[in-house]
């Protein structure tokens, strides 16, 4: 048990040094190599997998994080530079937004790094009134691009909010497979989220999965 409290104290640490760092920094913040194995499989990840509305407060460490960005939208074939998340024609169009207590970060799947768009805690935007939200350590908020396709977007509309499901399910079955929790959503603030984010005509957050642990009763 001693054993178990002080890893759990060196994760906060971690986390907490993490957070630090991309408040005060500018530049890219690189995150841990993704981990390759662990896990539940993915018929025991299908049984797990719920939605989840009450969180605890415990953090998520530094290689959790990592990989769950990964698993949203990660590299998965460095030679093509393709992704866990399948998109309409390749047009690779989703990015994911990690709402953080310090600040809001723009995951890079090229360089599996983070980068600062915003200071603060702004998970409110996120929650927009579900309070439950505010207790989860980080919300992912999923954008699509619909800009990507040019003059095709009213058509391929659809295909976007197709692959920003695939992303969020990317989500839901890691949560399921290492224990986290979180839930899909669509109820969010997004004219203040798309201001926040600096984001462009065209883009628009479709979804958001609040993540942490499970609270226990």
């Amino acid at each position: 048990m001693r054993h178990m409290i002080k890893k759990y104290r060196k994760s906060l640490m971690i986390m907490a040094t993490l957070f630090s760092t991309l408040a005060g920094n500018a530049q890219p913040t690189a995150l841990p190599a993704p981990e390759k194995t662990g896990g539940a499989t993915i018929m025991e990840a299908l049984w797990n997998r719920k939605a989840c509305r009450e969180f605890s407060d415990r953090s998520l460490t530094e290689q959790q994080l990592s990989n769950l960005l990964w698993a949203a939208t990660g590299v998965n074939r460095p030679d093509e530079g393709k992704r866990t998340n399948a998109t309409a024609v390749n047009m690779q169009e989703v990015s994911v937004y990690a709402v953080l207590p310090s600040g809001v970060c723009l995951y890079d799947h090229a360089t599996h790094s983070l980068r600062k768009v915003a200071n603060g805690d702004h998970r409110q935007l996120v929650a927009a009134g579900q309070d439950f939200v505010n207790d989860a350590p980080v919300s992912l908020v999923i954008v699509v691009d619909m800009g990507k396709f040019g003059d095709r977007q009213e058509m391929m509309r659809p295909m976007g909010a197709a692959d920003a499901g695939i992303v969020a399910q990317n989500i839901s079955l890691f949560c399921a497979a290492t224990g986290l929790a979180t839930v899909i959503r669509g109820t969010m603030d997004r004219k203040a989220l798309q201001k926040l984010l600096g984001l462009k005509e065209g883009q628009e957050p479709l979804l958001n999965c609040p993540v942490g642990y499970a609270r226990q009763h």
